[in-house]
């Protein structure tokens, strides 16, 4: 068990049928927790679609990916292709 101490949930809704989802996970072990992060959005985006299915079925999840990351045994990673240009 890793000893998180926060993860955090972004919501932002770029065009009217979508939304894009980010989390940021944190923690003072020496370990990544990229992981966790990718975890807290499929779940996030997993909650939207069982709200949303009954209005349409044929919402789909998209580009589940790591944007940014520091720290951990790997060493940082920065996506230069983030959706909206965002690559921290």
């Amino acid at each position: 068990p890793l000893p998180l101490t926060s993860v955090t949930l972004d919501f932002a809704f770029p065009a009217e049928d979508s939304v894009r989802i980010e989390a940021v996970a944190k923690v003072f072990a020496r370990t990544g927790v990229e992981m966790e992060a990718l975890t807290a959005v499929s779940v996030a985006a997993l909650t939207v679609y069982d709200m949303c299915k009954a209005v349409d079925r044929g919402i789909a999840i998209e580009a589940v990916q790591l944007d940014a990351k520091t720290g951990g045994k790997s060493g940082d990673f920065r996506r230069t292709d983030a959706p909206g240009g965002r690559a921290e």
